[in-house]
């Protein structure tokens, strides 16, 4: 069932001026601290029989993500096929969570997972700026739902965000989460123009308030992405929303996640952070195109004690 906008908060959205109270009501970020910890947990060491795990759990958690301009139907068909059989030569591989496409290439994107498990999400809301009227950005979404898109990822306006026009922001996306209808909600704070840790706090929060079924990151079209410090912020504010709600939301880091290393680290900071519930695909994901290549390589050196190379996985 697709999240409501949480009722415990209906006080607080009144107004921008109750919303705002709330939202800069909430504890201050410790930056030194936020960072250390993410810098500590990024060092914590997996055996193998662990990492073969994590391997394949982080390979269901993908979305295989492509939003270039010189998309085509047969680059997403490809993407398809990969996602439901991500190494043709073992088929034990985990197929990933999802394809994420523009809304125009939604009904390819379905054809090509046909009969699996893997979910077609699209980007909507005049990604990856949002600089579009409501109207634009609602008619992106229901072309997308209506093509058959099971999941949506919207970008929030941050220049209202930023200007504090905190009910504008929280309207919109309460109005995107119904023209999404069943399709699961992803809401992008392009952290990287958040400025602060604080604000990352003060947006997480208000897009869960709002009915945000997962907060994510970024569009991985800015210069700053996902960062072990920031996800770390937002998989505090899930715990913590789920303990205040009983509401769980997942969480979404995207953009300059490449390595299995650096995937294993994100894992780590779930476990420690928000807790076993969340070492799920149904609630984490990784926005990535070319990580799937390096945990695949990995995968495969695991299995045969040799290290193949990419001549060993397709190219995206």
């Amino acid at each position: 069932m697709p999240t409501a906008p949480a009722p415990a908060f209906a006080d607080a959205v009144a107004s921008d001026r109750s919303l705002r109270r709330f939202l800069h009501g909430l504890p201050g970020v410790d930056t030194v601290g936020l960072e250390a910890r993410a810098a500590s947990l990024g060092t914590r060491s997996i055996k193998t029989t662990a990492k073969a795990y994590a391997i394949d759990l982080a390979i269901s958690m993908i979305d295989l993500t492509t939003l270039e301009g010189a998309d085509t139907a047969g680059k997403v068909r490809a993407l398809g096929a990969k996602a439901v059989h991500p190494d043709p030569t073992d088929r034990t591989t985990p197929r990933t969570a999802a394809v994420c496409v523009y809304p125009d290439m939604v009904a390819t994107a379905k054809e090509a997972v046909a009969g699996s498990d893997v979910k077609v999400a699209s980007v909507a809301t005049a990604f990856p700026a949002g600089r579009a009227a409501l109207e634009v950005k609602l008619g992106d979404v229901r072309e997308a739902v209506a093509a058959g898109a099971d999941e949506i990822d919207m970008v929030i306006d941050r220049g209202a965000f930023l200007a504090g026009h905190y009910l504008k922001v929280y309207e919109e996306i309460v109005a995107v989460k119904e023209a999404s209808g069943a399709a699961r909600l992803k809401v992008i704070f392009e952290t990287g123009e958040l400025s602060t840790y604080d604000n990352i706090r003060r947006a997480s929060w208000l897009g869960m308030m709002a009915g945000a079924d997962f907060i994510k990151t970024s569009t991985g079209k800015v210069g700053v992405n996902a960062t072990p410090a920031n996800t770390l912020l937002m998989l505090e504010a899930v715990r913590d929303f789920r303990t205040q709600t009983g509401i769980q939301i997942g969480v979404k880091p995207a953009g300059g996640i490449r390595s299995t290393k650096d995937a294993l680290k994100f894992l780590v900071l779930v476990n420690e952070t928000a807790g076993s519930d969340w070492l799920d695909n149904h609630w984490f994901r990784f926005g990535a195109s070319s990580l799937l290549n390096d945990l695949l390589m990995q995968r495969q050196k695991l299995s045969t004690g040799r290290y193949s190379g990419p001549d060993y996985v397709t190219v995206d």
